[in-house]
C-alpha cells in the first residue's frame, strides 16, 4: 500500500539508496544482470529501490526474515519496496530458493528456473507492482510450510526485478535482469543433524633449490551434510617421515554454508621442508552462524600424502658421495704404484760332477 512522502520518510529512503545498490550485488546470478544499461544524454536516470522486511505499517528493524515453523504452519508477514528515484517504478515479485555460490557467497536462483524449496511455499499478494517516486510499497505473502517439510534450515528470499535493454561491455544490446532482494531463513521444527564432510583432499609441492623452502598447494572441498547452515574452521598440517618437521596452518574461516551446498578452496604453504614424504591432515572445525543453532557438531578430518624429493640435496649428496669415491679410489691406486717390489729368492745351481770312465 503506498504511502504520501514526507520530509521524514525522504531522508530514509535517501539513506536506502546504498543499501539497495548493495543487496542487487548479493542475488546477481549472472554477469548480464549486474550491466547496467549504456549512460547517453537523452537516456533517464537509472531506477533505484529497496526491499527489506516490513509489516503492515512499515519497515522494522529486521535485516531478513528469519521463522521457527513446524511442519503444516503458516506465517502473514509483509515486504518493502521502495522507490528511491525520481520516476515510476514497476518491478516484478517473486520467491526463489538461495544457494551457495562457488565463491561462498548467499545468493537465489535466477527467476526463470522452478522453486523446489521455501521459495516454492511463498505466496505474494501482487506479482507486479508500480511504486511512485520516493513511495515505499508493503506487500503481505504467505509461508506455507507443507506438513512433510524436512526439518532443519531452508533458504531463500524474496526479489523486486526489473527487465530492460542494455549492452553488455562489447557493445551489444542485451536484457538486462537488474534485482534487489531480501534473505529469508526458515527452520522447520524437527530433529537436526549438524554435519560437514571433507572430501577432494589432494596436494602437490613445488620444489625448490633450498630444501627447507618448499611450496605445498592443497585443494580440498568441504561439503554440508547436515540440515542446518554452518560455517567451518580448518586448519592444516604437514608432517614428514616420523612426525618429523612439522608445519601447522590456521587457515581461513569458511563462509556460511547451506544444507547440502559444497565448497572448494586451494592454499598455499610456503617454507615447506621437503622430506622424501609429507603427511597432510585437514581438520574442520564447524562453526556456529549468525541466527543458527549453537550446536555445530563434530570435527571432521581428511588426510592424504605426497612425494616431497629435495632434488637438490639429492644432488649434492650424490656429487659428494661421487667425489669421495673417487678421492678413495684415486689415493688406492696411488698406494699401490707407489709400493717397492718384493725380492724373490733363487735356488743355488747345482754344478754337474764330473763324469768317471770305466777302467778297462
Amino acid at each position: 500500500m503506498p504511502h504520501r512522502p514526507t520530509r521524514r520518510f525522504r531522508r530514509a529512503v535517501t539513506s536506502l539508496a546504498g543499501v539497495a545498490a548493495t543487496v542487487a550485488c548479493l542475488f546477481t546470478p549472472t554477469a548480464a544482470a549486474t550491466t547496467a544499461p549504456a549512460a547517453t544524454d537523452a537516456a533517464p536516470p537509472p531506477a533505484t529501490w529497496s526491499v527489506q522486511p516490513s509489516t503492515e505499517h512499515g519497515p522494522d528493524d529486521r535485516p531478513a526474515f528469519r521463522y521457527a515453523l513446524a511442519p503444516g504452519a503458516r506465517q502473514v508477514d509483509y515486504v518493502a519496496v521502495t522507490n528511491v528515484g525520481d520516476e515510476p517504478l514497476t518491478v516484478d515479485l517473486y520467491a526463489q530458493d538461495a544457494f551457495t555460490t562457488a565463491s561462498g557467497g548467499f545468493d537465489l536462483l535466477a527467476g526463470g528456473r522452478p522453486a523446489a524449496d521455501v521459495g516454492a511455499w511463498i505466496r505474494l499478494k501482487e506479482s507486479r507492482i508500480t511504486v511512485p517516486p520516493h513511495t515505499r510499497s508493503d506487500v503481505p505473502f504467505e509461508l506455507a510450510v507443507p506438513a512433510d517439510a524436512s526439518p532443519g534450515d531452508h533458504a531463500g528470499g524474496i526479489v523486486a526485478s526489473l527487465a530492460g535493454p542494455g549492452r553488455d561491455q562489447a557493445g551489444n544490446r542485451v536484457v538486462v535482469d537488474r534485482r534487489v532482494g531480501t534473505r529469508m531463513y526458515l527452520r522447520v521444527d524437527g530433529p537436526l543433524r549438524p554435519a560437514l564432510t571433507s572430501g577432494g583432499l589432494s596436494a602437490s609441492i613445488r620444489t625448490s633449490l633450498d630444501p627447507l623452502d618448499g611450496a605445498l598447494n592443497v585443494t580440498y572441498t568441504v561439503r554440508n551434510s547436515g540440515n542446518i547452515r554452518l560455517g567451518a574452521r580448518p586448519d592444516l598440517t604437514v608432517r614428514g617421515p616420523w612426525g618429523l618437521t612439522g608445519t601447522h596452518q590456521r587457515l581461513d574461516p569458511l563462509p556460511e554454508l547451506l544444507p547440502g551446498a559444497s565448497l572448494t578452496r586451494t592454499v598455499r604453504v610456503s617454507g615447506v621442508t621437503q622430506a622424501f614424504r609429507l603427511d597432510v591432515d585437514l581438520a574442520l572445525h564447524p562453526t556456529p552462524v549468525p541466527g543458527g543453532s549453537p550446536d555445530t557438531g563434530p570435527t571432521t578430518h581428511a588426510h592424504t600424502s605426497v612425494r616431497a624429493i629435495p632434488w637438490s640435496a639429492v644432488a649434492t649428496a650424490a656429487a659428494l658421495l661421487a667425489l669421495i669415491t673417487a678421492r678413495l679410489l684415486y689415493r688406492r691406486r696411488r698406494r699401490a704404484s707407489t709400493r717397492p717390489a718384493e725380492k724373490t729368492s733363487q735356488a743355488p745351481t747345482p754344478h754337474p760332477e764330473p763324469e768317471h770312465q770305466p777302467i778297462a
